[in-house]
């Protein structure tokens, strides 16, 4: 029994047909507005609209790693083939255009903000914390965009396929969530930092 049930497990999968988008239309003039809106805050080096890029870019990407990687990875474990198939194909266009707006808010306006305020400099007392915090931000912008999105990628290219490589999906599902849900352990270490920065 469990050796038949090994063997259905690696076998290719009846995909959805291709009936979705890899890149969902609907939501690129959101981005689009979102980035935007960014370029805005920093072209006028507004505070406020840096703050707010910032600290929502980062709570977003925190939160949304994080529940990838701790939630949504062991429930999608125990879900059958089908399900998560067609769970895939509805979440994983969506994270296409989801995590390098996120990426791109966070970094952007942090890097502003950090001119705004000064602590780019060797003589501020909040350098050492900032360069830190680049390195730790430096290396999950280097896996969400180097390792996330190109396993993303990947399944929803796969799924298209008439007869999808199941084990193949796996293999890159796996990826996608522990790459997840390392980043958002990450991010714990940047938000220790950031709030430390804020307490001044």
């Amino acid at each position: 029994m469990l050796e038949d049930q090994r063997q259905a497990h690696r076998a290719p999968t009846q995909g959805p047909r291709g009936d979705f988008q890899i890149v969902p239309r609907q939501g690129l003039p959101i981005v689009a507005v979102v980035l935007a809106g960014m370029i805005v805050a920093i072209a006028t080096n507004s505070a406020w609209a840096l703050d707010f890029y910032h600290v929502v870019g980062g709570g977003l990407w925190t939160a949304l790693d994080l529940f990838l990687g701790l939630v949504l990875g062991p429930i999608m474990g125990t879900m059958s083939i089908p399900s998560r198939i067609e769970f895939t194909t509805r979440l994983m266009p969506k994270m296409v255009l989801i995590m390098p707006t996120l990426v791109t808010m966070t970094l952007g306006s942090g890097f502003q903000l950090a001119r705004h305020l000064g602590n780019l400099a060797a003589a501020s007392p909040n350098h050492d914390w900032l360069v830190a915090s680049y390195a730790i931000v430096g290396v999950m912008a280097t896996i969400a965009l180097g390792l996330l999105e190109p396993a993303n990628i990947a399944v929803l290219f796969e799924l298209r396929k008439p007869v999808p490589n199941g084990a193949r999906i796996e293999r890159l599902m796996k990826v996608f969530i522990y790459t997840a849900g390392i980043t958002g352990l990450m991010q714990i270490a940047t938000l220790v930092i950031m709030t430390h920065l804020a307490a001044g």
